[in-house]
């Protein structure tokens, strides 16, 4: 089941038919026990409702933190090392790939998340910055794996090669974190033969396009979330973005204009134009 926010309230999809989730708190609703249960109910009890093509749908978030995690893939740590090495920092990155404890850094704020069809932003202190599109969770408040949606961890890669201790400059500001267009909800694991698509088109041309699987994926999402809430509570939940396999050649950088697409299936496709730099 796909669970939408919009600007008409929450949604369930279910073969083709959407209905309407009666909570109106986005926060009540991805916490609530059983949400896949929960959802199941509205729409076996529930008529099809004919005013969601009418919403605008947001972006699936309301007072949760976004957090990421780092170098979980090994085509990221690869690029990480190449980019700090000037800095000294590249022998950390394999460090990080090979040891128990993940990287993890906080990433967002609802008001710095792009849903999709909205904008995402470059920084206009920076000269080299990609999208990094990331199977993100949805976990509630007593650290269950409730979702999955498609993320986008902007990133300002000049800014974090400079020095690896620039990482929260590289990575958070307005604008530099997208989720969306729904949340999966269900119960099961998605599978490791899940794949991520980027494609970044530049004037309706494709700039550049990589995919990924879950394959790659070298640490286990329910690991991950388990080192998050280690001394760390959330009382409305969180999204982890798991990390990126698709990293552009060190010759691209985003430019303004530029239209982005993620695709991971089932979930569906994220869409964000890069606007002006904050």
């Amino acid at each position: 089941m796909k669970l939408y926010r919009t600007s008409n309230g929450s949604y369930v999809e279910d073969q083709g038919s959407y209905y309407h989730v009666p909570l109106e708190s986005w926060d009540a609703l991805v916490n609530q026990d059983d949400l896949h249960g929960v959802l199941l109910s509205v729409i076996q009890e529930g008529q099809p409702a004919a005013d969601f093509a009418l919403a605008t749908i947001l972006a699936p978030i309301e007072t949760q933190e976004v957090w990421a995690a780092g170098v979980t893939y090994y085509r990221s740590r690869s690029a990480r090392m190449e980019e700090s090495k000037s800095a000294g920092g590249g022998n950390f990155y394999d460090r990080v790939y090979a040891a128990e404890r993940p990287e993890l850094f906080f990433k967002a704020t609802a008001h710095r998340v792009a849903g999709h069809g909205e904008n995402v932003r470059i920084r206009r202190d920076a000269n080299w910055s990609v999208p990094e599109p990331e199977l993100t969770l949805l976990i509630n408040h007593r650290a269950e794996i409730v979702g999955y949606t498609v993320g986008n961890d902007m990133s300002s890669r000049d800014i974090e090669a400079e020095n690896p201790l620039y990482l929260p400059q590289a990575k958070v500001y307005d604008g530099s974190c997208a989720l969306g267009p729904c949340v999966l909800v269900t119960p099961n694991p998605l599978p490791a033969t899940t794949e991520i698509h980027l494609q970044i088109l530049r004037r309706e041309a494709v700039e550049f396009a990589g995919s990924t699987s879950l394959v790659e994926l070298k640490r286990e999402p329910r690991s991950l979330v388990e080192f998050l809430f280690r001394d760390n509570s959330f009382p409305c939940g969180a999204f982890l973005m798991t990390g990126t396999g698709v990293v552009p050649p060190d010759s691209f950088t985003l430019q303004i204009g530029d239209r982005i697409l993620i695709t991971i299936d089932p979930i569906g496709t994220l869409e964000n134009n890069v606007a002006q730099r904050v």
